[in-house]
């Protein structure tokens, strides 16, 4: 595996490295009605994720990155990164134009962050020569490790085995976010990039993957339950799934029955864990029309946490 340790190449109070995180969050961004950013709400979720060990992705397809101005996000990142956490914090890139994400990545290359997530380009669709130059670009600008994104539902296109073998000696590539859902396509990369550290993308999936050799989870569901689910993690890593199915496979399927993040937000709306349930267009809260089964769901496993030893 590449060990890379933060306190090479991010904030000074960081004292683990990308290898021992073995949950990272998937952060949504909290919104007002007005559909401004809640800062404060933002403040309060990214400290409960620090407190308990997670690390922290900003801007990905969970924190509604793309439906976010450029100015949005820096404020985001920049906000984050002030509060001076213990926890990792990974960046995401995301979008079609190569040259906007260049910059974006030397902007976030000045802010004391750890970590980028590369996604492939949405829409394009492109072959083995064209991921494979999309990412090594990427890599050549970044200035802290990087985490490629495979999540073919929702780029259009699987990162070909090819592309990760092309790039998977660069300096910066550490590691790969793996949300196909096909275990075979995880098996594929596990044979032949070995040196890449594989994360599972799909919460559900968590502990079939771990028997396959990834060594966490970039999750969803830890953004409500952040102790419960890295208690999974942990179990599931571990080899211990007695009691994990069908408990998680059924509160997974509740936060993600329509578009993600519209059940998380309306969940963590009905806990006061952030003041609006609010989201970015063309995503909407309207699309869920049942709450019954989220609460039910969210009892189930905060009763599951209280039996763990």
């Amino acid at each position: 595996m590449n060990q890379i340790k933060f306190s090479e190449k991010s904030h000074q109070n960081v004292s683990t490295t990308l290898n021992d995180t073995i949950l990272w969050t998937a952060l949504i961004t909290p919104l007002l009605d007005c559909g401004d950013i809640d800062f404060p709400s933002l403040k309060k979720l990214a400290i409960k994720q620090s407190d308990a060990n997670n690390g922290i992705v900003l801007l990905g397809s969970t924190g509604e990155g793309l439906a976010l101005t450029l100015q949005e996000q820096l404020n985001i990142v920049e906000f984050v990164c002030q509060l001076s956490l213990k926890a990792p914090l990974m960046v995401a890139v995301g979008g079609y134009h190569l040259t906007e994400q260049i910059n974006w990545v030397n902007t976030c290359n000045k802010l004391p962050i750890s970590a980028y997530l590369l996604g492939s380009p949405i829409y394009a669709k492109p072959g083995v020569v064209g991921q494979t130059q999309w990412f090594r670009a990427l890599l050549d600008a970044a200035k802290f490790p990087c985490m490629l994104y495979n999540v073919p539902s929702r780029s259009g296109v699987s990162i070909p085995v090819e592309t990760l073998q092309a790039v998977q000696n660069h300096p910066y590539c550490w590691a790969l976010k793996e949300a196909s859902g096909d275990l075979n396509q995880v098996l594929a990369y596990r044979q032949y990039c070995p040196d890449i550290a594989l994360f599972s993308g799909e919460d559900a999936m968590m502990p079939y993957l771990a028997q396959a050799g990834v060594q966490g989870l970039v999750s969803v569901c830890s953004n409500v339950w952040p102790q419960a689910t890295r208690k999974y993690v942990q179990r599931s890593l571990a080899g211990e799934t007695q009691g994990l199915f069908p408990l998680w496979q059924n509160a997974v399927d509740e936060l993600f029955q329509v578009a993600s993040p519209i059940p998380v937000k309306n969940l963590m709306h009905q806990k006061e864990m952030i003041a609006t349930s609010h989201l970015r267009a063309p995503l909407t809260h309207l699309e869920l029309i049942d709450n019954n089964s989220l609460l039910a769901s969210d009892k189930l496993i905060n009763q599951w946490l209280e039996n763990q030893s």
